[in-house]
């Protein structure tokens, strides 16, 4: 599985990938979180499914998806939202 993720830094973000040494940096998140997305989708057709975390600035919190490649040439590339580790543990 692929992972690819995009964090806050100081005055940018970075997306972090597997498949490069270093990040990426750009100055706005829109962005940043515009090619995780992009690369994920483009990596899922090819067989790989992708792990994409999106950590937002002022919160802390991180947004988890999965992209899952398609099982057949016609079906989509589908985006699947993991709940979050708090919200996983209320009942």
């Amino acid at each position: 599985m692929e992972s690819i993720s995009v964090e806050p830094l100081e005055g940018g973000w970075a997306v972090h990938t597997d498949a490069t040494a270093n990040p990426m940096i750009f100055r706005s998140g829109r962005d940043a979180e515009e090619t995780a997305r992009a690369l994920a989708q483009r990596m899922a057709p090819q067989g790989e499914t992708v792990r994409l975390s999106l950590r937002l600035r002022n919160s802390g919190n991180t947004v988890r998806l999965i992209v899952l490649p398609p099982q057949t040439e016609a079906e989509p590339v589908r985006l699947v939202e993991l709940p979050s580790p708090a919200s996983a543990q209320t009942p």
